[in-house]
């Protein structure tokens, strides 16, 4: 079964890829010392922690100094957003500035801000395509704020959102700016300085890294209160014995995905807009949710008139078809996506849409095999609730 299944769930996360393994290998199976530790294995380590920081530091334009290695997309932006918060609460920032299309990594660490620490927050809304206009970000703007986080791509929908643009007012204002960049490598340019941003996070297993570890950027000077107390490691901004194997696998699997980031792009341009174009056509009472332009060409995210997501799923997962009704840190959850809530649709139009999300191993023979599944498994879940 495991053979023949077609794996659609690729924002969720992505298989390690043999290169990146075979990177990891010497850190798993040899004698892997702690990099804090002064003799030759420690040392050893060290030097690979070095040369790792280098490679991340190259693929995102900044100094090695800059790059904070963490466990993963969520302790990045928990660091980054309450970091950053509590280092300027002195000097009477605690205004804070987010969308309503965060993930829930963005959307609860504001939350603690706002109930144990005092903080207030904004939310920006975003239009029916699920972009944020950048004057709302300007008039949100207040003398108090300490900082903007906007992700760069949407783990839902794909939506791409204009960070460079979004930055620059920040940039103006005297406003730190992150960005949520976990779903952009070997898809988006991630150049900081094009980007214009102050803090960026990313996750290792979003680009056929290993899971388990992370990265934050960190702008030179950044003011940043270390949430992880202990050790010296990472400039003591994050405590804690450095995942060498990990971080190794993390560094090559970033540097092969900027590598290889335009044909893979291309490639799934293709591959999307085969699938989007398929299922419109073929299944009436169905829509594209966001922008058909602005998007990562990974993500498709469909909705279907008269139909729930869990059921679909489940019939899709009986035919070895593994697709997702949107953020997997929400899976199991019964309320409508806050995503596309925020974006203009209703409770039921929310729960009837579904996510493909694409990758390397995805094919034609793959895409065709869901247009023909589709139709018939739409159809036999609207006899059960008739399209209105």
């Amino acid at each position: 079964m495991i053979d023949r299944l077609i794996y659609l769930d690729h924002a969720a996360t992505t298989p390690l890829d043999q290169r990146v393994l075979a990177a990891m290998m010497p850190f798993l199976t040899g004698m892997s010392g702690n990099a804090s530790s002064i003799h030759y294995v420690g040392r050893a380590a060290l030097q690979a922690l070095d040369d790792a920081r280098e490679q991340v530091a190259q693929v995102l334009g900044c100094q090695p100094k800059e790059i904070v290695f963490t466990s993963g997309g969520s302790e990045s932006i928990n660091l980054a957003i309450k970091g950053v918060a509590m280092a300027l609460r002195a000097q009477g920032k605690t205004h804070l500035i987010g969308s309503a299309i965060e993930h829930h990594a963005v959307l609860h660490a504001l939350d603690y801000l706002v109930e144990y620490e005092g903080f207030t927050v904004t939310l920006l809304p975003v239009d029916r395509s699920g972009r944020v206009n950048p004057a709302d970000l300007a008039t949100a703007i207040r003398p108090e704020t300490a900082l903007v986080s906007v992700m760069y791509a949407n783990n839902e929908t794909g939506i791409i959102q204009p960070i460079a643009e979004l930055a620059a007012i920040c940039r103006e204002r005297g406003v730190l700016f992150h960005t949520d960049a976990v779903q952009a490598p070997g898809q988006l340019p991630l150049d900081v300085q094009a980007l214009g941003v102050d803090l960026l996070s990313l996750t290792a297993h979003k680009f056929y890294g290993p899971q388990g570890v992370g990265v934050l950027y960190l702008r030179r000077g950044t003011p940043l209160v270390p949430q992880i107390n202990g050790g010296a490691q990472e400039r003591r901004r994050r405590a804690g014995t450095e995942n060498v194997a990990g971080i190794v696998g993390l560094a090559k699997a970033l540097e092969i995905a900027e590598c290889e980031r335009g044909d893979y792009f291309t490639r799934l341009r293709a591959l999307s807009d085969r699938l989007i174009d398929g299922v419109l056509t073929r299944i009436p009472h169905s829509w594209l949710n966001g922008d058909r332009v602005y998007r990562l060409p990974s993500i498709v995210n469909l909705g279907f008139a008269g139909i729930e997501t869990e059921s679909l799923l489940l019939l899709l997962d009986q035919r070895g078809i593994c697709a997702s009704s949107g953020s997997a840190c929400t899976s199991g959850s019964l309320e409508p996506s806050h995503v596309l809530l925020a974006m203009g649709l209703a409770p039921h139009e929310a729960n009837g849409s579904i996510r493909f999300s694409l990758g390397r191993q995805t094919t034609e023979a793959q895409i065709d095999t869901l247009l023909d599944v589709l139709p018939d498994l739409v159809g036999q879940l609207r006899t059960l609730t008739p399209c209105g």
